[in-house]
């Protein structure tokens, strides 16, 4: 039996720049990412700490275009991908390499705030803080419920 192969990411995280949108000699539109993510570990004295680590992320064509049109640092994202590796020389002649994430999907998170913030990006929840402002709906009268046609689904 073939032993079947998996190469697929999955992470949120924050954008620690703006995206650097650019074009290939094909025209075609390539943006980088770079995202922190932070993974809790245990020090020496036993408290927890975050542990920030840090990925190169690259959209391809239109999906592209859109990260450098309506994502800034700080922006909270989830990436859907695969891993690629590189390998390369640079300018010393020294053999360098690296690993980076190619996007399959960008999901942008949060919500954008007006100018009070400056255009930042805070997360939301979709959990209601304060749950008064949901009371039940009093009875029909006569015990009579709604009738089919005024369920709005």
């Amino acid at each position: 039996m073939a032993a079947t192969n998996i190469n697929r990411v999955v992470l949120t995280g924050n954008l620690t720049r703006d995206p650097e949108l650019r074009s290939t000699p094909g025209g075609t539109s390539v943006c980088s990412l770079r995202i922190a993510t932070n993974t809790r570990r245990k020090d020496q004295s036993g408290n927890w700490v975050d542990k920030p680590n840090y990925f190169d992320v690259t959209v391809w064509g239109a999906q592209g275009e859109n990260c450098a049109q309506y994502l800034q640092k700080g922006r909270p994202v989830a990436v859907d991908g695969r891993l690629e590796w590189r390998e390369w020389q640079d300018q010393q002649g020294n053999k360098r390499q690296s690993v980076e994430i190619i996007a399959d999907s960008v999901q942008f998170l949060g919500s954008r705030e007006g100018g009070e913030n400056g255009g930042r990006f805070t997360p939301q929840t979709d959990v209601p803080a304060d749950t008064a402002d949901f009371q039940a709906a009093p009875a029909a009268a006569g015990g009579e419920g709604a009738a089919d046609d005024d369920i709005p689904f």
